[in-house]
């Protein structure tokens, strides 16, 4: 039996030509990139070469900065603890704006911030599920808000959140500006000129580069103090030794990802529609989010009367693989938080499955997916004790 992955919102598999990319800075050009001899200085222009898949992937000015971090919940640490130590710990602003429908490396970070003197603000959804400019307005606090922090589209729902305007929005009252990018980059076009962030998270793995490896766009001329202290790497703005394989992956699977966006847009686009279509077929099924306001790969599906977790186990018993939700928060039993938001039923946050697709994923692999789904739908409702 071929498996068959339907949660790239999780992670992605390397491509294979990033492996090949990176292969010779394991084993070859493998030496120190701050080593003054030969082997470290050789990694230098697969490094710059990287930079500028970086810079021209988010369509960063040269002037502005890009750190190449562990992870997307290292870059967005790195903001959130670099604003409270920068503003609200010199006593200049003590505000900070989020949402409800963060991911963890967000939501649970600010709420330590909170726990140590910072005043944070969860911002509600509307009936679509995102955060409009009209709601932020409504608690920017002018000279006393130093950061809005809203993600450019969500993990589970995939929907997509008015980032240019909300902005803004926000530097009309004075505030800083930061998103995590990490669920849209690779699969919708994110361009930090024309959308006028002044921080940016992303996370390679997301977009069929390795595990391991993430970035922090930071606009010109903005300072934040380091979270990592140590030698002078990167200009003394993110210490410690440079992962060079993983930077050149990211790079590189970066590079890959934004030539592929028209395929990600109408032909995944399309399968991802075709199995919505027939996931909609079936009675007692709701989908989340209005399609044309989610990313081009995401479904968060509730099938009335199946627990996601026992959905999810007939799948995998069938050798496909979905998720109830955000991978990162995979062992929390408490109600889906962006399900709360969204103030569906307290029923339906426990039946949430995410179906997420990839420019890996295949016509025949769907076909199989739909098969599987509806007897799994059909054998589990038989013997459900709440579905009537």
């Amino acid at each position: 039996m071929n498996k068959i992955y339907l949660d790239n919102n999780a992670t992605t598999k390397v491509d294979p030509r990033v492996m090949d990319k990176m292969a010779p800075f394991f084993v070859e050009k493998y030496g120190n990139p701050n080593s003054l001899h030969g082997f470290g200085t050789e990694t230098h222009p697969a490094m710059a070469e990287a930079l500028n898949s970086l810079y021209a992937g988010i369509n960063a000015s040269d002037d502005s900065d890009i750190l190449v971090t562990s992870c997307g919940t290292e870059s967005n640490n790195t903001v959130l603890k670099g604003i409270f130590i920068d503003y609200i710990l010199k006593g200049e602003k003590k505000h900070l704006i989020t949402s409800q429908i963060e991911h963890p490396a967000i939501r649970n970070t600010c709420e330590f911030l909170e726990s140590i003197g910072a005043e944070v603000t969860y911002l509600p959804v509307n009936d679509d599920g995102i955060v409009t400019p009209e709601i932020l307005k409504k608690h920017l606090r002018r000279g006393e808000t130093a950061l809005v922090s809203i993600m450019w589209a969500n993990n589970e729902t995939g929907l997509i959140n008015p980032v240019k305007d909300l902005a803004l929005a926000a530097h009309e009252y004075g505030a800083l500006f930061h998103t995590d990018a990490v669920q849209a980059l690779g699969k919708i076009k994110v361009d930090v000129q024309d959308t006028d962030v002044d921080f940016l998270t992303f996370s390679g793995h997301k977009f069929h580069g390795p595990k391991g490896v993430g970035g922090l766009y930071i606009k010109e001329g903005l300072k934040l103090t380091p979270f990592f202290h140590g030698g002078e790497q990167m200009g003394r703005k993110r210490a410690g030794t440079v992962n060079v394989p993983l930077m050149v992956g990211m790079g590189y699977a970066l590079d890959l990802a934004v030539k592929a966006l028209d395929y990600e847009n109408k032909e995944i686009r399309r399968l991802r529609d075709k199995l919505e279509d027939a996931i909609m077929s079936i009675k007692d099924t709701i989908v989340i989010g209005k399609r044309e306001l989610r990313t081009p790969n995401t479904i968060l599906v509730s099938f009335k009367g199946i627990e996601g977790e026992a959905f999810l186990w007939d799948l995998n018993w069938n050798g496909i693989a979905a998720s109830t939700g955000s991978a990162c928060s995979s062992e929390d039993l408490e109600a889906d938080a962006t399900f709360q938001a969204m103030h569906v039923d307290a029923d339906l946050s426990h039946t949430g499955v995410r179906f997420s697709l990839s420019r890996f994923t295949t016509e025949e692999e769907i076909d199989r997916a739909i098969e599987v789904i509806k007897k799994t739908v059909e054998r589990l409702r038989s013997i459900s004790s709440t579905y009537r």
